[in-house]
């Protein structure tokens, strides 16, 4: 009892884990299906076909039935993801879960492993204190909180990305300390670059991350021998070089293994497909409609000043103050530490690139900052700083007592927590008091545009009706159809517009006004809303 004790007070990441999954087991059933997860769940059931001796030995195998039904859309993402959660998810079902809650409570717990790996690399440089607040401070976003349940897709990327660069460093760090091979830290970073990759395929970023690191300790260490040798410059370095290239082709082998094994599509023609994938991510052809300051502008189409207004606006108020602040702080603390100056703004770089990348290229943009989430560590793990240099303060040459740290840390906070109880379970709908809240955004820009609001939306209805009734439903019928009753008969509004008969019912969303155009003089009897944002609702036709 008392070395776990021990453990814990070591690390007291663990204590914030334990009650973000505490919290997680009591509420994973609130979070309705987004508009992405059914067909994204039904490719991961139909992953096992492409794993299953059986069929190789068929006579008959095509991979084309690992894709799933929604294959041209899903083939090209990775998923390696849904090859490693799948079998917790039918373990849950075993126990009695739905299906949809099932994966939900899954998504959650994958994604307090990014709180660890956020927790472990901030410990580089801050204390754990200080790494403990950050960590607790980039769980505690109302919009990355809403999307670890409910988004199978971008959170686990982040997750890997940055275990990826996390374990990366320390195993840099490993051989350049003993100049030796540790296979099981190489294997650990490896393993989570090939998911990140087969995730999506920016995942290599996070290993040129890696290696930029790795350029720079071999030259820093070669100008310090050259120094001290300076006959002998060309080959002072060469046990130590010679010390990286075994580890690092141990590496990049097992993350392109593991890559492929996590992604059938690739296996037909590996590098065709994944440069044709890489191609057509970075184009994204998609013409979305999208709600912005107002006007319905193509996801294709965007204003360069999206990204920047969505960081702004979506991340609790505090974020970027400290952000900025804690920048100033980092390289002024290390300033005489140039690796871990270097490592350091190879980590901001990771933030940077991708902002610069959408501003300057302006590939398509929606959904906010879903595709965007995996570029926040770096801003929690900056702002850790200045949880660091407020922990240091003295007052007439005393600390500063623990109530009074914590009194911060807890101001820090608020804002965040505020908003995951006052949006519960929409979470990822948040906007910050800088533009108003979600309520004064309503009509201006999206909030809920995942379509969860059908969930309760459904149940409600379901629950108020004494006898079967038809409901035509505008966008992604299967997702209302999931949560119907014994009273809910669900039609598909756009393929069934004619067959529409008074008494009859239309649940619509509000993702870009469509709620206004649809049926606009029938009275709405069921509205889910959050203040004076509507997300939903239900309308009766007179």
């Amino acid at each position: 009892m008392k070395s776990l004790l021990g453990k814990i007070i070591q690390k007291p990441i663990y204590i914030l884990l334990a009650v973000n999954l505490l919290i997680g087991v009591f509420v994973f059933r609130d979070y309705g299906l987004s508009w992405d997860e059914p067909l994204f769940y039904d490719y991961a059931d139909a992953l096992g076909y492409a794993y299953s001796p059986r069929e190789w030995l068929s006579g008959h195998f095509d991979l084309e039935n690992s894709y799933g039904p929604s294959a041209e859309d899903h083939k090209t993402r990775g998923p390696a993801y849904l090859f490693l959660a799948r079998n917790f998810v039918y373990g849950l079902e075993d126990l009695g879960s739905d299906r949809a809650s099932a994966w939900h409570l899954v998504n959650f717990i994958f994604f307090q492993l990014g709180v660890y790996f956020l927790y472990r690399l901030a410990t580089r440089w801050m204390k754990p204190s200080a790494a403990l607040a950050a960590s607790a401070f980039f769980s505690y976003q109302p919009l990355l909180w809403g999307h670890a349940f409910i988004n199978p897709k971008d959170p686990p990327f982040l997750v890997f990305f940055l275990a990826s660069i996390c374990l990366g460093f320390e195993m840099v760090d490993d051989i350049e300390a003993n100049e030796k091979t540790n296979l099981w830290k190489i294997f650990s970073a490896a393993f989570c670059l090939g998911i990140a990759t087969s995730i999506r395929v920016l995942g290599p970023l996070a290993g040129a991350i890696v290696l930029g690191y790795t350029g720079f300790i071999v030259i820093a260490r070669r100008g310090l021998k050259s120094a001290a040798a300076p006959t002998k410059p060309a080959k002072a370095d060469s046990p130590l070089l010679k010390s990286f290239l075994r580890p690092f082709a141990i590496y990049f082998v097992i993350a392109i293994a593991v890559m492929l094994i996590t992604w059938p599509y690739l296996w037909e023609n590996p590098i065709t497909r994944l440069f044709g994938t890489l191609k057509f991510m970075s184009d994204n052809p998609t013409q979305l409609a999208v709600l912005f300051n107002g006007e319905i502008f193509r996801a294709n189409d965007m204003p360069r000043r999206y990204l920047p207004f969505m960081l702004w606006s979506t991340l609790t108020e505090p974020t970027w103050f400290l952000f900025a602040a804690g920048v100033l702080i980092a390289f002024w603390k290390y300033k005489s530490k140039p690796k871990e100056f270097v490592a350091l703004a190879l980590t901001l770089s990771w933030f940077i690139i991708l902002v610069a990348y959408v501003l300057i290229l302006r590939p398509a943009v929606y959904d906010g900052l879903r595709h965007f989430l995996f570029i926040l560590p770096p801003v929690f793990i900056f702002a850790g700083f200045v949880f660091e240099k407020v922990f240091e303060q003295f007052i007439g040459g005393v600390a500063l007592p623990i109530w009074l740290r914590a009194g911060f840390v807890l101001l820090i906070l608020f804002p965040g927590i505020n908003g995951i109880i006052q949006l519960h379970p929409y979470e990822y709908a948040y906007y910050n008091s800088f533009v108003g809240g979600t309520s004064r955004v309503f009509r201006k820009y999206e909030t809920e545009y995942w379509l969860t609001c059908y969930k309760e939306a459904m149940h409600k209805l379901d629950a108020s009706l004494s006898k079967p009734a038809h409901v035509f439903v505008l966008r992604e019928a299967y997702i209302a159809e999931y949560y119907s009753g014994s009273n809910t008969i669900v039609r598909d509004l756009r393929n069934e517009m004619s067959e529409v008969k008074s008494g009859d019912y239309v649940l619509v969303n509000t993702r870009a006004n469509d709620d206004r155009s649809i049926f606009r003089d029938a009275p709405p009897v069921i509205q889910i809303r959050r203040g004076d944002a509507i997300f939903c609702e239900v309308k009766q036709i007179p």
